[in-house]
């Protein structure tokens, strides 16, 4: 079904591997639309209730293949055409999935790949990972997102250092400025993105898809806005079925067994 990435669900868990582990996962146009298929196929799917984003090999994305970059006959392409079209989409697809989408941060996500996995709702990183914004050292500018996700993440003035310097942070060190949700050992990782995929993969999908609409307008909205969304969603939330479900299973002094509706 896909060339550059491969796409699989199991146990109500899609899994969507960036696969060009040869420039290390570096987006030309065929990936990039892909992933914006693959993206919208998940959100579609009644049976995907939480989603897994990596790369295949060492890499999690390193961003634009600058080779695929250049337009017809070698002339360099409309980079904001470019990110309306291919990037701009896929941040968009993350962000309105009502479903968690969790980064596999298997290894290094450089500039549009970072963004990526910013735009993620959990990060879950390999020791042997790093992101940097690499933008600058070709006299570029973020992209994909990443000027809304890195200072709201770090704060202005650590966002413009990382921003402006280029700076390569390794997991670890992300992780302690707020970057990511946990780093473990390489070996580890599989068994960590599991557990997370799987907490999700059982919890109730539709308050979680409010919820993300929720905080993201929590960033940005004023106090009386966010107050009357809540409102909104919380009726919405109270005429699901797992709010049911969940009220019965506290009552009968049980775990609840919720199914995503």
């Amino acid at each position: 079904m896909f060339n550059s990435l491969l796409y699989e669900v199991h146990q109500n868990i899609a899994t969507i591997t960036l696969n060009r582990p040869d420039v290390y996962n570096a987006f030309n146009d065929e990936l990039s639309y892909e992933l914006q298929d693959a993206l919208k196929q998940a959100d579609k799917d009644a049976a995907v209730r939480a989603v897994v984003l990596t790369g295949a090999g060492k890499a999690f994305c390193s961003g634009q293949d600058l080779k695929a970059a250049m337009g017809v006959d070698g002339k360099p392409r409309n980079l904001g055409d470019s990110l309306h079209k291919r990037y701009n989409p896929i941040i968009r697809a993350i962000r309105n999935m009502p479903k968690p989408v969790i980064c596999r941060l298997n290894g290094v996500a450089a500039g549009a790949g970072c963004s990526l996995a910013l735009a993620c709702d959990v990060i879950i990183a390999s020791d042997q990972a790093s992101l940097i914004e690499i933008f600058i050292n070709i006299a570029l500018v973020l992209d994909s997102g990443s000027s809304y996700f890195l200072p709201r993440a770090v704060g202005y003035h650590r966002a413009f250092e990382l921003a402006t310097k280029a700076t390569k942070l390794s997991a670890t060190e992300a992780k302690e400025m707020g970057l990511l949700n946990k780093v473990v050992p390489l070996a580890d990782l599989d068994g960590a993105v599991a557990l997370e995929a799987e907490f999700y993969a059982n919890a109730p999908t539709k308050a979680i898809g409010l919820m993300k609409k929720m905080l993201t307008k929590g960033m940005t909205e004023n106090l009386d806005a966010v107050l009357e969304y809540e409102a909104y969603c919380q009726e919405i939330a109270g005429n699901t079925t797992d709010n049911k479900e969940g009220v019965t299973a506290f009552l009968e002094k049980r775990k609840p067994v919720f199914t995503g509706k």
